[in-house]
Protein backbone atom coordinates (compact mmCIF):
# COMPACT_ATOMS: atom_id res chain seq x y z
CA UNK A 1 0.00 0.00 0.00
CA UNK A 2 1.03 2.99 -0.98
CA UNK A 3 -0.16 6.80 0.77
CA UNK A 4 0.47 10.11 -0.33
CA UNK A 5 -0.97 13.25 0.61
CA UNK A 6 -1.50 16.59 0.02
CA UNK A 7 -2.01 19.18 2.27
CA UNK A 8 -2.67 22.79 2.61
CA UNK A 9 -3.83 25.72 4.63
CA UNK A 10 -5.23 29.13 3.94
CA UNK A 11 -6.30 32.13 5.99
CA UNK A 12 -7.55 35.61 5.11
CA UNK A 13 -5.44 37.57 8.02
CA UNK A 14 -3.71 36.23 10.60
CA UNK A 15 -5.94 35.69 12.62
CA UNK A 16 -8.58 35.90 10.43
CA UNK A 17 -11.10 33.69 8.84
CA UNK A 18 -9.17 29.98 7.54
CA UNK A 19 -9.40 27.22 5.44
CA UNK A 20 -8.03 23.49 5.15
CA UNK A 21 -8.00 21.10 2.59
CA UNK A 22 -6.20 17.42 1.66
CA UNK A 23 -6.19 15.12 -0.43
CA UNK A 24 -5.26 11.14 0.01
CA UNK A 25 -4.00 8.96 -2.66
CA UNK A 26 -4.15 5.43 -2.00
CA UNK A 27 -2.84 3.02 -4.01
CA UNK A 28 -3.44 -0.79 -3.05
CA UNK A 29 -2.51 -3.52 -5.65
CA UNK A 30 -2.08 -1.66 -8.67
CA UNK A 31 -5.89 0.11 -7.94
CA UNK A 32 -5.27 3.79 -7.26
CA UNK A 33 -8.38 5.71 -4.82
CA UNK A 34 -8.36 9.50 -3.85
CA UNK A 35 -10.30 11.06 -1.58
CA UNK A 36 -10.18 15.45 -1.39
CA UNK A 37 -11.79 16.43 2.34
CA UNK A 38 -11.86 20.57 3.32
CA UNK A 39 -12.73 22.37 6.03
CA UNK A 40 -12.51 25.35 8.00
CA UNK A 41 -12.99 27.76 10.62
CA UNK A 42 -14.29 31.19 11.27
CA UNK A 43 -11.07 32.99 13.07
CA UNK A 44 -8.08 31.21 12.55
CA UNK A 45 -4.43 31.15 11.33
CA UNK A 46 -2.20 30.25 8.58
CA UNK A 47 -0.68 27.65 10.64
CA UNK A 48 -3.33 26.11 12.66
CA UNK A 49 -5.29 25.61 9.16
CA UNK A 50 -1.81 24.18 8.00
CA UNK A 51 -1.77 21.66 10.88
CA UNK A 52 -5.51 21.08 10.57
CA UNK A 53 -5.11 19.63 7.06
CA UNK A 54 -2.54 16.95 8.06
CA UNK A 55 -5.04 16.32 10.69
CA UNK A 56 -7.72 15.53 9.22
CA UNK A 57 -6.20 13.75 6.60
CA UNK A 58 -4.24 11.13 8.87
CA UNK A 59 -7.32 10.53 11.10
CA UNK A 60 -8.69 8.87 8.10
CA UNK A 61 -5.68 6.08 7.51
CA UNK A 62 -6.86 3.07 9.20
CA UNK A 63 -3.87 0.97 9.80
CA UNK A 64 0.17 1.27 9.73
CA UNK A 65 1.64 2.31 6.97
CA UNK A 66 4.51 4.79 5.84
CA UNK A 67 2.59 8.32 4.31
CA UNK A 68 4.59 10.90 2.23
CA UNK A 69 2.84 14.15 3.19
CA UNK A 70 3.16 16.66 0.56
CA UNK A 71 3.25 20.16 2.30
CA UNK A 72 4.45 24.04 1.18
CA UNK A 73 4.58 24.64 5.01
CA UNK A 74 7.78 24.64 6.61
CA UNK A 75 5.91 25.27 10.03
CA UNK A 76 4.25 21.77 9.76
CA UNK A 77 7.13 19.86 7.52
CA UNK A 78 10.08 21.20 10.00
CA UNK A 79 8.27 21.17 13.18
CA UNK A 80 7.06 17.80 12.84
CA UNK A 81 10.63 16.19 14.23
CA UNK A 82 10.66 18.15 17.47
CA UNK A 83 7.48 17.23 18.40
CA UNK A 84 9.01 14.12 21.10
CA UNK A 85 11.88 16.95 22.42
CA UNK A 86 8.58 19.10 23.35
CA UNK A 87 6.84 16.43 24.81
CA UNK A 88 9.50 15.15 26.96
CA UNK A 89 10.03 18.78 27.95
CA UNK A 90 6.42 19.23 28.64
CA UNK A 91 5.50 21.16 25.67
CA UNK A 92 7.69 23.77 26.77
CA UNK A 93 10.53 26.01 24.66
CA UNK A 94 13.24 28.25 25.70
CA UNK A 95 10.85 30.96 25.48
CA UNK A 96 7.22 29.40 26.75
CA UNK A 97 4.72 27.15 25.77
CA UNK A 98 5.18 25.23 22.03
CA UNK A 99 2.34 27.14 20.00
CA UNK A 100 -0.79 25.33 18.90
CA UNK A 101 0.07 22.75 21.58
CA UNK A 102 -3.45 21.50 21.40
CA UNK A 103 -2.87 20.36 17.55
CA UNK A 104 0.63 18.97 18.03
CA UNK A 105 -0.72 17.09 20.83
CA UNK A 106 -3.36 15.87 18.45
CA UNK A 107 -0.96 14.88 15.40
CA UNK A 108 1.61 13.33 17.58
CA UNK A 109 -1.09 10.95 19.15
CA UNK A 110 -2.45 10.11 15.60
CA UNK A 111 0.93 9.71 14.47
CA UNK A 112 1.75 7.15 17.41
CA UNK A 113 -1.51 5.34 17.83
CA UNK A 114 -2.06 4.22 13.99
CA UNK A 115 1.53 3.03 13.31
CA UNK A 116 1.94 5.85 11.12
CA UNK A 117 5.01 6.15 9.76
CA UNK A 118 4.81 10.08 8.50
CA UNK A 119 7.96 10.99 5.96
CA UNK A 120 7.44 15.25 4.92
CA UNK A 121 8.15 16.32 1.21
CA UNK A 122 8.11 20.03 1.33
CA UNK A 123 7.21 21.60 -2.11
CA UNK A 124 7.30 25.07 -2.83
CA UNK A 125 4.41 26.67 -2.34
CA UNK A 126 2.55 28.65 -5.68
CA UNK A 127 5.18 26.91 -8.11
CA UNK A 128 3.32 24.71 -9.81
CA UNK A 129 2.91 21.76 -8.39
CA UNK A 130 -0.73 20.81 -9.46
CA UNK A 131 -2.01 18.80 -6.08
CA UNK A 132 -0.50 21.36 -3.98
CA UNK A 133 -2.37 24.28 -5.85
CA UNK A 134 -5.32 22.65 -6.05
CA UNK A 135 -5.34 22.19 -1.82
CA UNK A 136 -4.35 25.32 -2.16
CA UNK A 137 -7.65 26.97 -4.28
CA UNK A 138 -9.75 24.66 -2.44
CA UNK A 139 -8.16 25.72 1.50
CA UNK A 140 -8.70 29.62 -0.10
CA UNK A 141 -12.29 28.41 -1.07
CA UNK A 142 -13.47 27.09 2.28
CA UNK A 143 -11.68 30.29 4.09
CA UNK A 144 -13.72 32.80 1.92
CA UNK A 145 -17.30 30.30 2.88
CA UNK A 146 -16.49 32.63 6.76
CA UNK A 147 -15.29 35.93 5.60
CA UNK A 148 -18.63 37.27 4.61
Amino acid sequence: MKVTIYTDGSCIGNPGPGGWAAMLRVEINGALREKVISGGEPATTNNQMELRAAIEALNLIRRPCTIFLYTDSAYLANNFSRIPLWRAKGWQTTVGEVKNRDLWELLDGIVRTKGIDLRFQKVAGHAGVADNEAMDTLARMEAMKFKY
